[in-house]
């Protein structure tokens, strides 16, 4: 325990140094989180945004739409 850093937290029970970066700074967002272990050039920098994560899969809502209506639905209520 107290071992693990990096894209998958610090797994030590405190939330507040989740976003470690691997120069030791804690960042207060998930853009500059993800961009601090960003290889230089190998994809482009995450904006201040959440990007929608069906946006770059085509039917992809529509899908997870159908697969939440069973949860949402009488079954489950």
């Amino acid at each position: 325990c107290g071992q693990v850093r990096g894209l998958c937290g610090t797994f030590n029970g405190d939330q507040r140094d989740e976003f470690t970066t691997p120069e030791g700074d804690v960042e207060p967002g998930v853009a500059a989180f993800a961009n601090a272990f960003r290889a230089a050039g190998a994809c482009p920098a995450l904006g201040p945004g959440i990007p929608d994560p069906c946006g770059g899969f085509p039917g992809s809502r529509e899908r997870a739409e159908a697969a939440c209506a069973v949860l949402m639905g009488p079954a489950f209520q």
